[in-house]
């Protein structure tokens, strides 16, 4: 089981916080450091210092780091223009030395597309959108000359389809693609498609087999072998070596640690142990950890320490 760090920068979190816990990660072991890609916060925090763009600071990591993996989880397709889009992660592919993993979602919070004045449209057209930006952006990276593209909502001309990624490993030879969410029909498909990874985020152990059964089905009717598709989930980390521990960090964060021992990763580490044990056997082989305390480094030493050795 590999485990990777996940982070909410919108919920406060400067770029120095970002850099610093990336480091630790990378020192400590982890897979990778991920963040989110949003522009507001959620619930009952300031957000300050304010939000920062996901791909912007990932850059910067890239450069203050040189071996852990980096990414979304997940960018929002309502967010940037595809071909852009695929410059950009490209270009941030390269600055680390192709150590880019792209979650790519259909984008769900309303209030900050409100908040910075970026269009929302309904449901089925932001997966209309997000499938033809999965093909697209794919497809630049991989073209070996020019590229065009028709679809309903983008079109694409004689693009050089430059800059290329440092890496070619994905499934479409590539950047590794990683989709996620819980839809049962559009979203399995989407990923039998086109990820590498698919990621259950934030659900129970039954709804997460129940969502890579989907997955595997649809990868089946698509001809394609689920051996090629890392499965993975994410959940809330909330680990102490101390019940007064456990409690502390629960309340760092504004949760009640009988609700995270429930729906997260929460408790002693031989509780955390015993539950990633569980998403294993369900399927998983990636958890990402959602480090709602970037500040607390303290958090990662013991997951590095108690928790990882056992897995």
């Amino acid at each position: 089981m590999e485990l990777r760090i996940f982070t909410e920068p919108q919920q406060g979190a400067s770029y120095d916080d970002l850099v610093t816990i990336a480091q630790r990660a990378e020192k400590l072991g982890f897979g990778a450091f991920f963040r989110s890609d949003h522009y507001l916060k959620m619930g009952d925090v300031s957000g300050q210092p304010g939000p920062s763009d996901a791909w912007i600071t990932l850059a910067g990591i890239a450069r203050e780091t040189s071996t852990i993996r980096l990414g979304t989880l997940v960018t929002s397709a309502t967010f940037r223009h595809p071909g852009p889009l695929a410059i950009t992660v490209a270009n941030v592919d390269q600055m680390s030395g192709g150590r880019v993993d792209f979650g790519l979602g259909a984008g769900w919070f309303d209030a900050e597309h409100s908040a910075y004045g970026i269009p929302f449209p309904a449901v089925g057209e932001r997966f209309d959108r997000l499938e033809e930006q999965l093909e697209l952006i794919t497809g630049l990276w991989a073209a070996e000359g020019t590229y065009d593209f028709v679809g309903k909502h983008y079109e694409l001309s004689d693009s050089p389809a430059l800059p290329k990624p440092a890496q070619t490993g994905g499934h479409r030879g590539t950047i590794p693609v990683l989709v996620g969410g819980h839809g049962k029909r559009r979203t399995p498909e989407l990923a039998a498609r086109y990820a590498d990874e698919f990621n259950a985020p934030f659900a129970s152990l039954e709804a997460t087999a129940t969502q890579f059964g989907r997955v595997r089905a649809a990868m089946e009717a698509a001809g394609r072998d689920a051996a090629s598709m890392t499965f993975s989930t994410a959940l809330v980390a909330c680990v102490g070596a101390t019940e007064a521990e456990v409690e502390r960090r629960a309340a760092a964060i504004g949760r009640d640690k009988a609700e995270l021992r429930e729906n997260g990763l929460a408790g002693t580490p031989e509780e955390v142990v015993e539950k990633i044990k569980r998403f294993a056997e369900a399927g998983a082989s990636r958890i990402y950890l959602q480090i709602l305390d970037p500040r607390d480094l303290e958090h990662l030493d013991l997951v590095a320490a108690e928790v990882m050795p056992h897995l």
